[in-house]
């Protein structure tokens, strides 16, 4: 993907990071409410039977770090450092491919909630040139809702761009990734859990590899933003999209791309501890939003600075986007 052009489709001024920090939708918009009132919720489905190669890292227990105490967007509720008992597990070494979701749609004949819903979101850079007119999101126009998008035509049914089958798959909402999990054995992880894995054992750093700042010249440990946001990306870490699953260097517990790339997926309930009305105020209407973690390639520090362990996300259950995946967490014995 890292010679997919960067368009210009709609006339949207640069965002400012005062906005991000004071518009907390910034990162990542939400459908706030089914397109359809009556839109089924996606069915249960059994463990599967195909063989699906997947590579995990038993994570030891103990006190987990959660949260910082040194916090950017104390509205999300990053903040304070907490310790939480949490038991060994294990989880992907990677974000869910769009191979293994492949296979586990060919067993069940799973339909995801983009496709019932008949669009998605997705990010007005990776649209191909010449791409039809499109709605934007009013508070972000950079996303657009782009009809027929979804895992399997992630850029819209008129593109001849397919996703990349190592690349963590995308256009899948909360919903569909908590039926993957049943299917495939496993289960979304804790916000606990997701930051002991990504601390890979370094302890209280806001990053998986430690406290070094990612640069747009020189230092990538991550696949995110390089360059203005949201006009100019210059690609600098080879992606202007999604990178592999398994790409850049692991960190200590061996697991890749745990800030940057996608967001991820947790089991929780997004939730902020907290009497201030400001608090309140910045996360009215989003009853039932599900909790996501790590930020992705659309990442940057001087707008949307999320690409850090504490950093916290939330969209409605059927939200998908072009950079949302997942990963799952099992018992310690499945390694």
């Amino acid at each position: 993907m890292a010679d997919r052009p960067q368009a210009d489709q709609d006339g949207s001024r640069p965002g400012r990071t005062e906005h991000c920090r004071a518009v907390k939708s910034c990162c990542s918009p939400s459908r706030k409410a089914p397109t359809d009132a009556a839109a089924p919720t996606p069915r249960p489905v059994q463990p599967g039977k195909a063989v699906v190669e997947r590579h995990v890292a038993v994570i030891p227990g103990g006190q987990a770090l959660v949260g910082t105490n040194r916090p950017v967007f104390p509205l999300d509720g990053e903040g304070p450092l907490r310790r939480k008992k949490i038991k060994a597990f294990s989880v992907d070494t990677a974000a869910v491919t769009t191979a293994r979701f492949q296979a586990f749609v060919a067993e069940t004949g799973y339909v995801t909630d983009a496709e019932r819903m008949g669009d998605s979101l997705v990010f007005q850079g990776l649209l191909p040139k010449g791409s039809p007119p499109s709605r934007a999101i009013a508070e972000t126009p950079w996303w657009r809702v782009i009809e027929g998008a979804n895992w399997r035509t992630p850029f819209g049914p008129g593109s001849a761009e397919r996703p990349d089958m190592d690349h963590p798959v995308t256009h899948v909402s909360w919903n569909d990734a908590t039926a993957f999990a049943q299917w495939a054995g496993g289960r979304l992880p804790t916000e606990a859990e997701w930051e002991h894995a990504a601390r890979g054992g370094l302890g209280d750093h806001p990053f998986p590899w430690g406290d070094t700042e990612p640069d747009d010249s020189g230092f990538f440990p991550c696949n995110i933003w390089q360059g203005q946001f949201p006009r100019q990306n210059t690609a600098r870490d080879g992606y202007l999209g999604t990178a592999p699953a398994r790409s850049f260097d692991p960190n200590g517990y061996g697991l890749y791309n745990m800030v940057g790339n996608v967001w991820e997926l947790t089991s929780e309930t997004f939730k902020v501890q907290s009497l201030k009305k400001a608090v309140a105020a910045a996360h009215a209407g989003k009853t039932g939003y599900k909790l996501s973690k790590g930020g992705s390639f659309l990442c940057h520090r001087s707008y949307c600075y999320r690409y850090r362990i504490a950093a916290r996300n939330s969209t409605s259950p059927d939200t998908s986007t072009s950079h949302i995946g997942f990963r799952l967490v099992y018992h310690a014995s499945h390694d």
